[in-house]
């Protein structure tokens, strides 16, 4: 192995890497022919790119092994690099895997940001500028080499996606396009304070997975992720990935007490004690709000199973990048929860031979936007997001009596009336025996009588009140089939106390809540509660049951990871209270209903 020449190791490519996929590939579509194939993979390991005087940051690039020039994907990130090509089954493993890129005649390239393992300069905050000036610094050098035809694009999930619009903004000559998943865009009421409310299980859990002082130093050489990747990357993955996903939930537990640096646990610290308004964050901004500098095709992909994290960036980000209309896309996938992230490889790949190959292979016709619709289990397609010629769907929620009955949804306002439900504390102590006397949810359903399809915004608004200064309001929809099954569909939360609406932030699709100018609420006065809930695109039949259900805590409306959906539990409420749901014409929840089905 030589880090600087730029030449493969002998040892590093004793084995070659065996490619793998996994997980939604294609939005319903199968693409025209392919640009190349068949080119093999050969890994140029620990390239040191200069980024600043005595700074370089460390990469792995992934090349085809056929000799030539080729289109470099780069994943720019925060992670360690030593483990992204093994095909293990972590929560960093966000870049795709580098033998299907390289077979199709593309240079992987996976980046580390500074002070992560072997790349120089000092760990500090993520998502900084400088890490975005850095990136700006690393496509201009791939585009340099002599591997590369000069032209790049972006890959990746998560972290590996909310850094692609970042560096878009900056338009660095050789960027072509990009192609993120699951993103967002405004980090301070995406991440760090959803609904309103700081994100202690997300962070640590987070944070102890990825930042440990294990993960900073490890090095893995590359024959021995060759060798492991031919493991889980084998027919045999779909025999033991189901059984790692029903213990994940433990897993997540289990990274949750494991201790990472001092640097992290100091920006944990700062997000949960001080990060409660944008101008104490400790997390930049993001892009929201300045998308109109991108200019480059992009697809964008979101994952509907993430109900408290990488929601609403994606629309934001379709709906105002400066990219001409005609050359972004939009892409609303199934729920899913899958490890390593090997999804969304193959549409990927057919965008970037459409982009940089000029292949006619049919991307160019592709509808703006794709979704996947939930009852019918197919795609869908519109011309742009929220779809054309919908309609409001306005269900009021009604009284069927005690609090703890399941409660109807109504098409027209009642005439009043109230249900209270309890706020407890997340593990706060309650007496054995407490659910059976007070309820700690409300229920509500209404029964379909003909097939409707539901797709687009949702939002909802109480007429609320509380016993206290402050309470936190979840809401979820879901499906019951006619056997009495149950899917969720979409979530959203509010504090309550931030109940003023952002509107210079707000977007089609999202609400936006002002967090930095609370307002406690006077005990027993009504206020009204408005705020949206994430996209989930569904068909409803007759004999099944759409289901409104409104608490105080995620974990009582959450649905396991082994169903495809990922949740993390929110620190809310913060005190144990008596919440009361005013019913009348302030209290609703709103679809669209499209004119299909």
């Amino acid at each position: 192995m030589t880090a600087r020449n730029g030449k493969p190791g002998f040892w590093d490519n004793l084995i070659a890497p065996k490619g793998g996929l996994f997980g939604a590939q294609l939005a319903g579509w199968t693409p025209g022919p392919v640009a190349k194939s068949g080119l093999g993979c050969r890994v140029l390991a620990d390239q040191m790119i200069e980024v600043a005087p005595a700074v370089a940051l460390a990469a792995d690039v992934y090349v085809p092994r056929a000799p030539g020039r080729f289109p470099a994907v780069i994943c720019f990130g925060a992670y360690s690099k030593e483990l992204q090509a093994a095909g293990v089954p972590a929560g960093n493993n966000e870049t795709g895997s580098p033998p299907v890129f390289t077979d199709r005649g593309y240079a992987h390239v996976i980046v580390t940001r500074r002070g992560m393992g072997r790349s120089g300069g000092a760990d500090a905050v993520y998502l900084n500028d400088t890490d975005v000036e850095d990136y700006a610094k690393v496509i201009q050098w791939a585009a340099a080499q002599p591997w590369c035809d000069g032209q790049v694009v972006l890959f990746g999930t998560s972290y590996y996606g909310l850094t692609q619009p970042q560096v878009a903004r900056l338009r660095p000559p050789a960027l072509k396009g990009f192609f993120t998943n699951e993103m967002c865009t405004d980090y301070f009421r995406h991440i760090a304070m959803f609904g309103g409310a700081p994100q202690p299980d997300f962070f640590a859990l987070w944070m102890g997975a990825n930042f440990t002082p294990l993960q900073f130093r490890l090095q893995v050489p590359p024959l021995l992720r060759a060798v492991v990747s031919h493991i889980t990357n084998s027919a045999l993955k779909p025999v033991w990935w189901p059984q790692v996903k029903k213990r994940t939930a433990r897993i997540m537990r289990t990274f949750e007490r494991q201790v990472p640096t001092p640097q992290a646990r100091r920006l944990f610290a700062g997000l949960m004690l001080d990060g409660k308004t944008r101008a104490t964050s400790v997390l930049p901004a993001g892009p929201s709000g300045a998308l109109g500098d991108i200019e480059v095709p992009f697809v964008v992909v979101q994952n509907a199973g993430y109900l408290n994290l990488h929601q609403f960036g994606a629309y934001d980000l379709f709906e105002n990048a400066g990219t001409a209309k005609d050359q972004r896309w939009l892409i609303i996938g199934p729920a899913s929860y899958d490890l390593p992230v090997y999804a969304w490889q193959l549409e990927a790949l057919a965008f970037f031979d459409h982009l940089v190959y000029g292949a006619e292979n049919g991307y160019g016709a592709q509808p703006r936007v794709r979704y996947w619709t939930e009852g019918t289990k197919d795609y869908r397609s519109a011309p742009d997001w929220p779809l054309p010629g919908g309609t409001a769907l306005r269900l009021y929620p009604a009284s069927d009596g005690a609090d703890a009955a399941t409660h109807r949804l109504d098409h027209a306002p009642g005439d009043g009336g109230t249900n209270r439900w309890a706020a407890v504390p997340l593990g706060g102590i309650v007496t054995a025996g407490f659910d059976e006397v007070e309820t700690q949810r409300l229920t509500f359903e209404l029964p379909i009588e003909e097939e409707i399809e539901l797709t687009g915004p949702v939002t909802v608004s109480l007429s609320f009140s509380c016993n206290e200064i402050d309470s936190y309001v979840v809401a979820r929809t879901g499906l019951v089939s006619a056997d009495g099954a149950y899917q969720i569909l979409s979530m959203g939360a509010i504090r309550p106390a931030c109940r003023r609406i952002d509107a210079a932030r707000c977007t089609e699709t999202e609400i936006a809540i002002d967090i930095d100018t609370p307002e406690p609420l006077t005990p027993g006065v009504p206020v009204t509660l408005r705020f949206s809930l994430t996209p989930q695109p569904v068909v409803l039949k007759p004999g099944e049951r759409l289901r409104l259900d409104i608490a105080s805590r995620t974990d009582l409306l959450r649905s396991d990871v082994s169903h495809g959906h990922a949740q993390f539990d929110m620190q809310v409420p913060p005190y144990y209270a008596r919440n009361t749901l005013h019913y009348g014409p302030d209290t609703y929840i709103e679809l669209r209903r499209t004119g299909q089905g």
